[in-house]
């Protein structure tokens, strides 16, 4: 499941932020897991998935994927 492109170049959060930190673990080839993203910000799940949101809504494409009973987030890289 993908979102939509955008032709806007996304707008990174700001430098040293939790939301930066979600992007750069987002970036990472495999993706991460909920666990992983909840674990590297000390957000709750509802709190993760919100700030997914304002990343989808600030032009990052964000690809989901499962693999076995994990779900894996990942962003798309630009142009693919």
């Amino acid at each position: 499941m993908t979102t939509s492109k955008s032709a806007t170049p996304a707008k990174p959060p700001r430098e040293h932020s939790k939301a930066n930190r979600l992007v750069e673990l987002l970036k990472i080839g495999t993706g991460a897991s909920l666990e992983n993203m909840i674990e590297a910000t000390g957000w709750q799940s509802h709190t993760v998935r919100a700030a997914m949101t304002g990343l989808r809504k600030r032009g990052y494409v964000i690809d989901r994927k499962v693999e076995g009973t994990t779900t894996l987030w990942s962003l798309e890289e630009p142009g693919a």
